[in-house]
């Protein structure tokens, strides 16, 4: 499995490579899930895609790709602060050079090979890893997610657990909240230690996104 890291700067490098990861998040999140997304044909893009983002891409070595995870910086427009502030609950939304958005994780559990003993799929052990390795190697201390309760589980069996901001609500058919996760050295390790990962995922170069 290959996990590219592509900063809008790479973009007109691996356009096959975005138009499958678009692909994979509309049957993700519109056709597994449900879930009130914009689509675009048989891709799902939002405005946030257009502010930039770096994407965390994971390709099986025939170049399908199995899973994705978008990032953002906290200092420009955020899912978290422009469309689900309600999540926060009495908390200001974050803003730093030293704090990333991830959205839209996803793995393709028909595609992606090999589950661990956690019964999660490597390939999730091997995003998780590699925003990990990402947000260290660009100095990054921690990262705010808007996700559901369901994702909120597997990261607390990937050995990563979510800091709640506010309890879960109600948003359409998903128990919705957001939270935030440390960018550390340690959570690095355990999520490599219950993935059974071998060494660094990430390929490629480290750029940072811009905001917008």
């Amino acid at each position: 499995m290959h996990v590219i890291p592509v900063s809008h700067l790479d973009y007109s490098e691996f356009p096959d490579l975005i138009a499958s990861m678009h692909r994979l998040r509309y049957r993700v999140f519109r056709g597994r899930l449900n879930w009130d997304v914009s689509v675009s044909g048989d891709m799902e893009i939002d405005p946030y895609d257009a502010l930039k983002p770096t994407y965390i891409i994971a390709a099986d070595d025939r170049g399908t790709v199995v899973g994705c995870a978008r990032l953002l910086p906290t200092m420009g427009p955020t899912m978290l602060a422009n469309t689900f502030s309600v999540l926060l609950g009495s908390n200001p939304a974050p803003r730093s050079d030293s704090i990333f958005e991830s959205s839209r994780f996803c793995v393709d559990t028909d595609a992606a090979e090999g589950v661990a003993a956690t019964g999660l799929r490597n390939a999730t052990f091997t995003l998780l890893a590699g925003i990990l390795e990402w947000g260290l190697s660009n100095g990054q201390a921690a990262v705010v997610t808007v996700t559901d309760v369901r994702f909120e589980r597997i990261l607390r069996r990937a050995g990563w657990p979510l800091e709640r901001f506010a309890p879960p609500m109600q948003i359409g058919n998903t128990k919705a909240l957001a939270g935030h996760l440390a960018i550390s050295q340690a959570a690095l390790m355990k999520v490599r230690e219950i993935g059974q990962l071998e060494g660094p995922v990430l390929a490629g170069r480290f750029v940072q996104p811009e905001a917008a």
